[in-house]
């Protein structure tokens, strides 16, 4: 599974403070040089690069950002992200080639986000991620869902961009407020592929642990993060200190996959026969499925 680091973003105690300089000559590139050359070590294959709204001078701040990370990191591939389409188009203009397409994160599914964003892809070459929030907001189900993304993708082909370069993200919600909504995007995901042949698929997926205790949050992550794969999930936006969820995705831990994947095929071991890690990936499963109510305390149950 490909991963993209998430760390760099404007809330980030790293790198906020120079994300706030409106001086180009107070920003210090040094934390961020740091942040993606460790970004990279440990296995993350694009940079997420998120400013957030950038309302005040994301113009200059967005192409600064990318040159000192290219400089850091040459030839590996960006994310660029922020809701300031202005600041997303000066940081494509300063975007060299690099070892795969850069990508938009994110295009709404909106009329009056797409309508400007898409002809950006185009203009540059830009991969995009097809952002599944559309003019109601987040989708009550999987239908819904499948219904933006058959329209913006549409209205994408028509100006000729490809479904291969398309990653859709049909957005994942907590597991504490809104469970229901992650069965919908696991059934969507497995859509996908018959709706958008060739198209491929990410997502927030430390939405999922947002509101758990920190303890919990790796544990969510991973779980779902398998789970999704299965079902053809090709990249996660992904927390780089992780190094369970980097193992998992790269194909290191088959136990753990193996499990996920055997009970999503109907398969159920039973959790008296594993041992403390396994077991807390089979209760976390459950957890993620409804089949057992969502607490803090799940693990210890």
């Amino acid at each position: 599974m490909i991963l993209f680091g998430e760390s760099l973003n404007v809330i980030s105690n790293i790198i906020g403070k120079e994300f706030k300089e409106a001086d180009p000559a107070k920003r210090n590139p040094v934390p961020i040089q740091e942040e993606v050359v460790r970004q990279k070590e440990l296995g993350m294959d694009y940079i997420d690069i998120n400013l957030g709204p950038a309302k005040k001078f994301g113009t200059e701040l967005m192409p600064w950002v990318v040159n000192v990370v290219q400089e850091a990191v040459p030839g590996m591939p960006l994310l660029l992200d922020s809701s300031n389409i202005d600041a997303i188009e000066a940081g494509l203009k300063v975007c060299k080639p690099a070892d795969a397409p850069h990508i938009i994160n994110s295009i709404m599914a909106r009329p009056e986000r797409y309508e400007k964003m898409v002809p950006l892809a185009v203009e540059y070459e830009a991969d995009f991620v097809a952002l599944m929030w559309g003019p109601d907001g987040l989708p009550r189900d999987e239908n819904e869902r499948a219904a933006l993304a058959v329209e913006l993708l549409y209205f994408a082909n028509e100006a000729g961009i490809a479904n291969e370069r398309i990653w859709v993200d049909g957005i994942v919600t907590p597991v504490n407020i809104q469970q229901q909504q992650l069965m919908s995007l696991l059934n969507f995901q497995m859509m996908l592929e018959d709706m958008a042949p060739g198209s491929k698929s990410t997502c927030g997926l430390s939405n999922i642990s947002n509101g758990p205790p920190e303890h919990l949050r790796g544990i969510l992550n991973q779980t779902y993060m398998t789970m999704l794969w299965k079902y053809g999930m090709k990249a996660v936006i992904a927390d780089p200190l992780d190094k369970q969820q980097t193992s998992i995705a790269k194909g290191k831990r088959d136990d753990i996959t193996s499990l996920i994947w055997g009970l999503m095929d109907g398969n159920d071991p039973g959790a008296a026969g594993l041992d403390k890690e396994l077991l807390d990936y089979y209760k976390t499963y459950k957890v993620i499925m409804g089949e057992t109510l969502y607490s803090d305390s799940w693990l210890d149950i």
